[in-house]
């Protein structure tokens, strides 16, 4: 009986909910990203109007740096402006000294801020993070810039040093000019150039020039320090001659005050580096950077046209989803609730429901892997009943030959003897058998069956199981023969498993071999495997038997009873009891020729 799904609880509703709502989801992300598309691009213009204020900045404190006023600034500040496309101005002391364009033909009103203050003393560390500590321009010498001689001498000292150095580090040693004209030699690592058969008095010496300048700083900054009460220092040039302080003495014993001396030392040696440097360098300036007929933002206008735009592009985006998640929603519907009429059915009663395939894809694939699960339940369903019934006829046979003996003797037609409890016995003994057989079988089903794992060799065991056959074999007038190589190794298994195993083979084997046949137990090495066969001459299996061989209560002469042809267990056991050591039963089997089962058990050297 057919259920329909309730409308609220349908796939294709909660698809087209889903589908909704990823269509607003992606609508809001549309919107949000064009936002932050927007930000970028204004985010980019604002860097790039930054970094034009940084590399205009940089070229006027350059210029500052070297001229002692702003008289010769025009040409510089016009190409910087040609350059960035903005106009540059340029004040101090309220006064307009530089200007890009001319003010006649665009007047101009400074802002209220201005966008930077140039003073080579003072670096602004927002528009120049990488400055020095001290805030000073490094193109701001001063006094302490080279004559040409000194510079011609110092370039070849520091290229004959640098030839030296280049013999010993190898190659990437260069000479560097300082913007005071002192060359020293530079390397593109961290390397340690420092190496007695290089060394160099000239470049390790300061010029005369640089001596002067550096003595009178020397005396402003002693002087700034004998303010403060502290000791006296010793400047020198560091290796790209910018001054340092040195103690003058031996310096004690490390104090807690000492980080405070030398945070004093620091700021009387940049004070007095301002101090110096003043007349050389141009005054602060106050530079203006403007950038006329520019938009300040990307922005569309929302108006009632875009807008409407917008909800127009918005409403579409939603149909056009919509309707195609209805389309592949439907489609998706259809095969689950064949599937759903075809497990009903199942449930119902009916067995080997099927659904047909008409895709190849993750639905398909369910669709076929249903209707293989259907034909194996049904098949399991069919096996099920055969066993139970086999089961029942097995049992059913030697039960009503006990219960007929037993009213014979009840009515006095057998007497009560020997021949009697012979024949409870013996039935007794056939039941207890396929009892005994049927709860092995259980145990292997269930992964229950213990083995007992020990060294086995397996030519004692072929020599035991024939052993305990042959008066069996005898009496049916088969020859038993056993072979073994002699390279066949010991294995780990269960020997009484083992020999349930071969028992059952070789019971098997004698039963379908005629008088004067032979039944042949051999064994050999093959790879990682011991291979154990149990060949026989007799009757042999038909082909299309074959793949049945070792179903439970499979006989090959399907008119045998019990008596005859054994309870049909046997090999079903011998499958399992093989598998659970970790191994696998073959067969071959010709007709009127014979069959021969083939054990394959692992081994380990």
């Amino acid at each position: 009986m057919r259920r329909d799904v309730p409308l609220r609880r349908s796939l294709l509703l909660r698809l087209l909910a889903v589908s909704a709502l990823v269509s607003a989801c992606s609508v809001a992300a549309t919107a949000w990203l064009a936002i932050r598309t927007t930000a970028v691009a204004i985010r980019e213009e604002r860097g790039q109007a930054l970094a034009d204020d940084t590399r205009i900045y940089d070229s006027l404190l350059g210029y500052a740096a070297r001229h002692p006023r702003w008289d010769g600034a025009g040409p510089t500040v016009r190409a910087l402006a040609r350059q960035t496309g903005h106009r540059i101005i340029v004040t101090s002391d309220g006064r307009r000294v530089a200007d890009s364009q001319s003010a006649a033909r665009l007047p101009y009103r400074p802002p209220d801020k201005a966008t930077a203050v140039i003073d080579p003393l003072a670096v602004s560390p927002d528009l120049l993070p990488d400055s020095v500590s001290d805030r000073i321009d490094p193109r701001a010498v001063g006094p302490f810039e080279l004559s040409g001689v000194e510079r011609a001498r110092l370039r070849e000292a520091a290229r004959r040093r640098a030839a030296c150095l280049r013999t010993v580090f190898g190659p990437g040693i260069t000479v560097v000019e300082e913007p005071s004209g002192r060359s020293r030699v530079g390397t593109d690592t961290s390397r340690d150039l420092d190496t007695p058969r290089c060394a160099s008095t000239a470049l390790d010496s300061p010029t005369p020039t640089e001596a002067r300048a550096l003595s009178a700083l020397n005396e402003l900054v002693d002087a700034c320090l004998s303010r403060r009460h502290a000791a006296r220092v010793t400047l020198t040039l560091d290796d790209q001659g910018k001054p340092r302080a040195e103690p003058r003495a031996e310096p004690p014993l490390r104090t807690r005050g000492e980080d405070a001396d030398d945070s004093l030392v620091s700021s009387c040696l940049a004070s007095s580096r301002a101090q110096q440097l003043a007349p050389y360098v141009a005054p602060a300036a106050a530079l203006y950077v403007t950038s006329p007929g520019r938009s300040a933002t990307t922005f569309f206008d929302l108006s009632a046209g875009n807008r409407a735009r917008i909800a127009g592009g918005t409403v579409l985006v939603l149909l056009v989803t919509v309707t195609a998640t209805t389309l592949a929603g439907i489609r998706l519907v259809r095969p689950l609730r064949a599937l759903t009429d075809a497990a009903q059915r199942m449930a119902d009663g009916e067995a080997g429901a099927q659904v047909k395939v008409t895709s190849n894809d993750e639905l398909g694939r369910l669709t076929s892997a249903f209707n293989s699960m259907s034909s194996r339940r049904d098949q399991l369903e069919a096996a099920r009943k055969d066993m139970a019934s086999d089961v029942a006829h097995e049992l059913r046979t030697p039960l009503s030959n006990i219960r007929g003996w037993l009213e014979g003797a009840q009515d006095g037609v057998v007497p009560h003897g020997d021949l009697l409890v012979s024949s409870l016995l013996e039935e007794a003994l056939h039941l207890q058998h396929l009892i005994d057989d049927l709860r092995d079988l259980s145990a292997a089903d269930a992964g229950e069956l213990r083995l007992h794992l020990a060294p086995v060799d397996i030519a004692h065991l072929l020599a035991h199981t024939a052993t305990a056959h042959h008066v069996a074999a005898e009496n049916a007038g088969v020859a038993l023969r056993v072979e073994a190589s002699g390279d066949c190794p010991e294995i780990q298994a269960d020997q009484v498993r083992l020999r349930q195993v071969l028992g059952n083979l070789v019971a098997n084997a004698l039963r379908h071999t005629p008088s004067g046949g032979t039944v042949s137990l051999r064994a050999r090495a093959a790879g990682g495997e011991v291979l154990i066969e149990v060949a026989d001459t007799g009757s042999g299996i038909a082909a299309d038997e074959l793949p049945h061989v070792f179903d439970r209560f499979w006989r090959a002469d399907k008119s045998r009873s019990r008596l005859t042809g054994g309870s049909g267990l046997g090999l079903s056991i011998v499958r399992k009891l093989v598998e659970t050591h970790g191994g696998t039963v073959t067969v071959r089997s010709t007709v009127g020729e014979g069959s021969e089962f083939t054990i394959h058990l692992p081994h380990t050297r």
